[in-house]
């Protein structure tokens, strides 16, 4: 039977249009993605997308990206004119800052939580005080988040944030910041994430059973990977032309895993994610196969070669070494300062799987891409 990716009733179906998914994985997931969403740019996919969805670490470089759209000309020879500047920078020095710890160490020893000092990283190093209105009215910005109350997924949109189960609230003034961090709180360290919301805000009668009590006083909130590590599912029931970018970390096999509760909780949730990302992955991947959906699917731990491309010549794929991808692969899911060169090798890693895919398996007329960064490699 196949797997179910959406728990909302709605039966409608899908659209033509293009949407695209940013995983989950910390700084590691935010500066791969940039590096396919770099590709997207120069391939004249990002132009069109109509939605972008994220969770997590993914969700970094789409708050970013969302606040910078209409700065950008999407022409690729103005990418240093627009992109890098309006994008990469920025992103790029967050990458250069550590923030969970910092945060882990506030939350513990001064007032107020740890997702608080995640939010005041965030508004310092990248979003400012802008909120959601600031986001295009096109494509679609969603930032999802987990909720602990309903088990569903929570997504921030300028439009709406929406709990299917709690409500609806409308041209919500939530801050950027704010929605990244919900969506960004791995647990068990930086979760959860509450936001004070006002019960009158709620669009009456918009949740299906939960509007009510402290369900419409506080959402208590936790990474968006939790229920959806690709942040597929609000693409998938939606476009028919899907693209995944995952730079979610492998859970390695342990011969003699933890008995603590502590470590052993760590090892469970581990395994949960894993498994969910497994699901979604191979339903996404047969739906490719069969023509159900049309785009494509990469992720940081591919092996380019399994693309088959020429072996040389202008269609080759760029090089991207199996053993360097996959020690890239192996990076920590953290929010912790990255030397320039890993970053770098990050951003070339997930702009060479991307281009690779994309010629591969979505338009074998694009021209091969060329690493953003050419002294660093994969």
């Amino acid at each position: 039977m196949p797997i179910e990716l959406t728990t909302e009733a709605e039966d409608r179906p899908v659209e033509d249009g293009i949407g695209i998914c940013l995983s989950g994985g910390g700084y590691r997931a935010m500066l791969f993605h940039l590096g396919a969403v770099w590709r997207l740019y120069e391939a004249g996919i990002l132009a069109n997308a109509k939605r972008i969805s994220s969770v997590s670490g993914g969700s970094i470089t789409a708050g970013q990206l969302a606040l910078a759209w209409n700065q950008l000309s999407f022409e690729p020879e103005k990418i240093a004119e627009d992109f890098i500047p309006a994008v990469v920078e920025p992103i790029r020095a967050l990458a250069g800052t550590t923030i969970d710890g910092w945060a882990i160490g506030g939350g513990i020893l001064l007032p107020g939580s740890i997702s608080d000092y995640i939010i005041s990283s965030y508004k310092k190093h990248l979003y400012s005080d802008k909120t959601l209105q600031d986001f295009p009215d096109n494509p679609r910005f969603v930032i999802n988040a987990t909720s602990l109350q309903s088990g569903a997924l929570c997504r921030f949109s300028k439009p709406y944030m929406r709990d299917y189960r709690i409500g609806e609230i409308k041209h919500p003034k939530l801050s950027v910041a704010a929605a990244v961090a919900a969506s960004s709180a791995f647990p068990p360290v930086l979760s959860p994430c509450t936001i004070d919301v006002n019960p009158d805000d709620f669009t009456p009668g918009s949740g299906q059973d939960l509007q009510h009590g402290s369900f419409i006083e506080e959402l208590v909130l936790t990474d968006g990977g939790v229920y959806d590590n690709l942040g597929l599912e609000t693409v998938w029931k939606r476009y028919k032309t899907v693209f995944v970018s995952d730079g979610g970390g492998k859970m390695l096999a342990d011969e003699d895993p933890e008995h603590d509760w502590v470590r052993q909780s760590k090892r469970v949730l581990d395994v949960i994610d894993n498994q969910v990302r497994s699901l979604r992955k191979r339903q996404l991947i047969d739906s490719l196969k069969s023509g159900t959906r049309q785009g494509t699917y990469w992720g940081i731990r591919t092996n380019i070669e399994d693309y088959r491309l020429p072996a040389s010549g202008e269609n080759a794929a760029l090089s991207a070494p199996f053993a360097n991808s996959t020690d890239l692969a192996q990076v920590p899911t953290r929010l912790k300062r990255m030397p320039d060169l890993l970053q770098e090798r990050l951003i070339n890693w997930g702009y060479a799987v991307s281009d690779a895919a994309l010629r591969k398996h979505y338009d074998s007329t694009l021209d091969r891409g060329k690493l953003p960064y050419q002294k660093s490699k994969v």
